[in-house]
């Protein structure tokens, strides 16, 4: 699929980018390349690849949950402004 200046001009105008017009030529024939190579890719059959979720097969070591902090609630809402049964009561903003 090519891509014409036109519609470069209207994906810049859409993405709301301002594009120097003496490169438009030149994006337009870059969008095409880029469309040429994913075109080219769906061609190669990978019926035999079996899908992953990392290229490296990575595996992200996990630690323990454990609390680090106890809950400080009472000592928080002693200094708030205004709370209700352990709820910090706040103006109404919506009516």
């Amino acid at each position: 699929m090519a891509v014409d200046e036109d519609t470069v001009r209207a994906m810049a105008h859409l993405a709301r980018v301002q594009i120097d017009p003496d490169r438009v030529a030149g994006y337009a024939t870059e969008m095409s390349n880029v469309l040429a190579l994913a075109e080219q890719m769906e061609e190669v059959d990978t019926s035999d690849v079996e899908p992953m979720a990392h290229p490296t097969h990575a595996v992200q070591r996990l630690r323990d949950d454990v609390v680090l902090e106890g809950n400080e609630r009472e000592q928080f809402q002693e200094i708030a402004p205004e709370t209700n049964d352990g709820y910090y009561l706040v103006p109404q903003v919506i009516e």
